[in-house]
């Protein structure tokens, strides 16, 4: 094994780095801008509500993102700082390796593999815990946001509550996400999470009793880390 094979082998580490930029940017995204229409008179008793627009609109949503983004610079801090020694250490090695006996560099090849291995892991496991994180936290602002749309709803008459996501356009005057998004700013504006820490293993959020997320966007998910790749020592 030699530095070479540690620059590939370790590219999951760049993977979930900037994959934990992906996830702290969901909880603020936004539908793109629809072209102006003329709108028919509104529908009585049929209102629309915009799940996701309205955690990217309210403060506490905006937080939200925020913390996750700090949480995610916190990880790639950890995970960079140890790639950055493995891979020093596997230059080392091979400077050395002309003057070290095949059975040294067996057992040198062998400890750097099994720090890989490990580093591999500890990222897969970092990006789990990056999903439950989210999962949480997102979780928590809809139990905040659940009554305030049934109030809402009730507040507008409605008969009929429609998701955002299934209409293609609506009348202004049928939307109650705005009165959720100053209901939800005026009653949180932020809570303390951090981290969810997950054991070495451990399948996935689901596996730990994360949360799901009802009717929340889960946001992309990163794709798994590869496989290490072991590299027969050379002779």
């Amino acid at each position: 094994m030699n530095s070479k094979t540690f620059a590939a082998g370790l590219s999951a580490v760049a993977a979930l780095t900037a994959a934990s930029s992906a996830l702290a940017q969901a909880p603020a995204a936004a539908p793109a801008a629809a072209p102006a229409v003329t709108h028919g008179p509104p529908i009585a008793g049929v209102c629309v509500v915009d799940v996701q627009g309205v955690i990217g609109a309210s403060t506490v949503g905006r937080y939200v993102e925020s913390r996750l983004q700090q949480i995610g610079a916190q990880v790639k801090a950890e995970l960079t700082g140890d790639q950055t020694s493995l891979v020093n250490d596997a230059k080392a090695f091979d400077a050395q390796r002309a003057t070290m006996d095949q059975n040294s560099q067996v057992q040198r090849n062998a400890d750097l593999q099994k720090r890989e291995i490990a580093l591999q892991q500890r990222a897969q496991q970092r990006q789990q815990e990056l999903q439950a994180t989210q999962q949480k936290a997102l979780n928590r602002v809809y139990q905040e946001m659940q009554p305030l749309i049934t109030q809402a709803y009730q507040q507008k008459t409605c008969s009929v509550l429609l998701s955002r996501d299934g209409v293609m356009a609506v009348n202004p005057a049928m939307d109650i996400s705005q009165q959720v998004v100053t209901a939800l700013n005026a009653k949180i504006t932020q809570f303390p999470f951090d981290r969810e820490r997950l054991e070495q293993g451990v399948g996935g959020p689901a596996a730990a009793g994360a949360p799901p997320i009802v009717q929340t966007p889960a946001g992309p998910r990163p794709a798994a880390p590869a496989a290490p790749r072991p590299a027969a020592p050379k002779k």
